[in-house]
């Protein structure tokens, strides 16, 4: 424990030399705290691509998931990320860092407006709110097991480290940080699987690997809940925050394509060991005498079946991934609620505009004022954060929860508005939005378990709607919100005219018959 304990402290503290030492990159511009100076080289942005969606979510809750429910129950969160950054650099990545936006709700007002923009900025800050709670979730049980705190102490603790070097360095802190944590974690994970392999051997369960297609095509065995979860990363992740904050840094759109690439297979990479390892940490817990009990069983494995010094390795990646994804949530929400709730404008080199003029708003004259607000909006984030971690503590189920939600409010109008652009307008975007976040919202509170955990949250009791329900709304809501754009939009495409994007992305120019309401 002596070991494990030297090793949460070295990290901890190397996080934040470095968090604080980069942090005088800032010089008081919003853009630099935000988006990196827009001049993250490849290594920078395609580790923190890679920490960005190997948390400690899809760390632990992964090996939890698969102890208890079977490979793909936990792989379907390594996978579904790597298949975001995938579909991202094939498809997002070029034309969304040729915009030369700062945030990703910036995308919403100049193709559909203001309305459009608050409310995408609502649905995103609600969800990055669950997935900022399951990494203080990870990191209070960490500290609760390892350090012997009370779990509430533990999360208020990460959050207050995460915090302090978040709001003092933006973007520069996170990515110079997230290029740690991206290389611990993948010796520890490599390490892990190898030590395991070579000491105890892979046993697999019966029914519960990943050769067992059945847990993506037998509702009786998860699947609907598997494919739900690959589903909601795969296309829900697109449209997160942290992830397009990090293409928009790149210092080319060529740099923010191949850092995808890079990042979805170093996600596979270091998750799916992960996955593999638990098959096999019942098993070696049993030989062991050891019973995990309601303790992670990554957690328990660490404690039990490793050396001290692949155990710190380990758990240092897994707080390392703690700090990674939270601190991008934090930047990213209070950014959001800075710049697209609060309208304060700063650098956008080309202004949306009306017949060819300029927005009067939209001058590069409050870089220090966004600046400030966005590091004050983070303190209310955090606690929005701690907040959810303690009433809802269950890691996996959080992070697919927060990309379920924005995969039914905010994913079909992003796709739509660059790929049926001449189609898509605010009616159909609003529609769309509209829709599909209360479709997500009216399941979530009806059907007992999300994601196979009881929801505890918000659940109205009912007789319609039970545990096996669970991992559909995922579909319905989706396909509430894409029926609701397309139909909106064929229904007013003669009345409501379209904001026509130039070719790449950077001016908007309202065509005849809309309503503008920037």
């Amino acid at each position: 424990m002596s070991v494990i304990l030297y090793g949460i402290a070295a990290i901890i503290v190397t996080m934040l030399g470095i968090g604080f030492y980069v942090a005088r990159k800032v010089k008081g511009d919003s853009v630099n705290y935000i988006v990196a100076g827009r001049g993250l080289i490849l290594p920078l942005a395609a580790a923190t691509l890679m920490a960005q969606s190997l948390d400690s979510n899809a760390t632990l809750g992964n090996t939890d998931l698969v102890a208890s429910f079977g490979f793909w129950a936990g792989a379907a969160l390594p996978v579904g990320l790597a298949l975001c950054l995938f579909l991202t650099g094939l498809f997002f990545a070029k034309p969304m860092n040729r915009m030369n936006l700062t945030t990703l709700p910036d995308f919403y007002r100049r193709k559909y407006g203001r309305t459009a923009e608050v409310l995408a900025s609502i649905i995103m800050s609600i969800a990055y709110a669950f997935l900022l709670a399951g990494n203080l979730v990870a990191g209070g049980f960490l500290f609760e097991i390892f350090v012997g705190t009370s779990f509430q102490v533990g999360v208020f603790l990460i959050a207050a480290l995460v915090l302090a070097y978040t709001v003092a360095g933006g973007l520069f802190s996170v990515a110079y940080t997230d290029f740690l944590q991206a290389g611990v974690a993948f010796v520890g994970s490599i390490a892990l699987i190898v030590f395991v392999t070579t000491q105890y051997g892979i046993t697999i369960p019966e029914g519960m690997g990943p050769t067992n297609v059945g847990q993506l095509t037998d509702p009786s065995q998860g699947a609907y809940i598997n494919l739900a979860t690959i589903v909601a990363l795969g296309l829900g992740d697109i449209v997160a925050i942290d992830f397009m904050e990090r293409v928009f840094a790149a210092d080319s759109p060529e740099t923010a394509r191949k850092a995808c690439f890079i990042g979805a297979t170093g996600t596979l990479i270091i998750g799916v060991p992960f996955s593999v390892v638990a098959l096999s940490a019942n098993p070696i817990l049993a030989s062991l005498g050891v019973e995990a009990g309601n303790q992670a069983v990554l957690y328990a494995l660490l404690q039990n079946a490793v050396p001290p010094w692949l155990g710190a390795l380990v758990i240092a990646g897994i707080l390392a991934a703690s700090f990674s994804t939270s601190d991008g949530a934090i930047l990213g929400t209070s950014a959001v609620i800075a710049r697209n709730i609060g309208n304060i404008r700063v650098d956008e080199s080309t202004a949306v505009a009306t017949d060819g003029g300029s927005d009067d708003d939209l001058l590069d004259t409050e870089s220090d004022r966004l600046l400030t607000v966005t590091r004050l909006m983070s303190i209310p984030i955090t606690l929005l954060g701690i907040f959810f971690a303690i009433r809802v503590s269950a890691t996996g189920m959080l992070l697919v929860l927060a990309f379920d939600i924005m995969l039914a409010g905010a994913f079909v109008p992003l796709v739509l508005g660059l790929y049926w652009s001449e189609m898509a307008n605010t009616p159909a975007a609003l529609a769309s939005m509209v829709g599909g976040s209360a479709t997500r919202l009216i399941l979530f509170v009806l059907v007992p378990t999300t994601y196979a955990y009881e929801n505890t949250l918000l659940y109205i009791e009912n007789d319609i709607f039970t545990a096996s329900f669970d991992g559909l709304p995922t579909f319905i809501a989706a396909a509430v919100s894409l029926v609701a754009f397309v139909v909106v939009a064929y229904a007013t495409k003669d009345s409501y005219g379209v904001r026509e994007l130039d070719p790449d992305g950077r001016r908007t120019v309202v065509a005849s018959g809309e309503n503008d309401d920037e």
